[in-house]
């Protein structure tokens, strides 16, 4: 839990994404910006994860890790979900607005140039990679050592997950909350950090995508 207040808790890098504390209506890009966040704490914080867990092996614990066939499974499955999910959230936030006004979520802006798009892809599988390490692959895992349940593990990572989102606003949180938990499901099934890294990623950049073309 001390991680989790330290690098998470409550979406603690969202100034580097949104421009301040504040629920913004707009995340523009800045290529500046977001290689800076990914320089300074998202590839620091993956390092400070994974030098301290799981058993206090350092780095070594890596090499359990090693990329697999059976890797792709798992991202075949959790990329389209993660999708579905999010345009499922979409429809939502169309029709409340629609019917009943309320307010529109945080819109994502694409980056305008190649090395942009480089930087922007760089940066959300670091996300992937980080916020997977730390809420499937060592809070579902270290968590079975106090709670046999694996509903009540994954109800506990999807919690702690969906409040990094806070700054998105309700719909983020909604999102995130779904999304958790479906790779919380994915990761119990087939113990693939390199999977459901590569969908939570390729999701982000999805994101980005259609930020630049709706």
């Amino acid at each position: 839990m001390i991680l989790y207040f330290v690098l998470f808790f409550p979406g603690i890098y969202s100034t580097g994404i949104g421009g301040g504390n504040e629920i913004a209506e707009t995340i523009s890009f800045s290529i500046v910006r977001e290689l800076g966040r990914t320089l300074t704490y998202t590839i620091p914080s993956l390092a400070l994860l994974w030098y301290i867990f799981p058993d206090k092996k350092g780095f070594s614990s890596l090499k359990q890790e090693k990329l697999q066939k059976r890797d792709f499974l798992p991202f075949a499955i959790g990329l389209p979900g993660l999708i579905l999910i999010g345009l499922g959230i979409s429809f939502l936030v169309s029709f409340f607005y629609l019917r009943y006004g309320l307010a529109l979520p945080v819109k994502v802006e694409a980056p305008v140039s190649v090395l942009g798009w480089i930087v922007m892809a760089f940066s959300c599988l670091g996300t992937g990679y980080l916020e997977e390490s730390y809420f499937r692959y060592y809070l579902l895992t270290k968590l079975e050592k106090q709670q046999p349940n694996v509903w009540i593990r994954i109800i506990f990572s999807t919690i702690l997950f969906s409040l990094c989102h806070i700054f998105e606003g309700p719909w983020g949180i909604i999102n995130a909350m779904l999304a958790g938990f479906f790779l919380s499901w994915l990761y119990d099934r087939f113990r693939s950090l390199h999977g459901i890294a590569w969908a939570h990623g390729a999701y982000n950049i999805f994101v980005y995508f259609i930020g630049g073309v709706v």
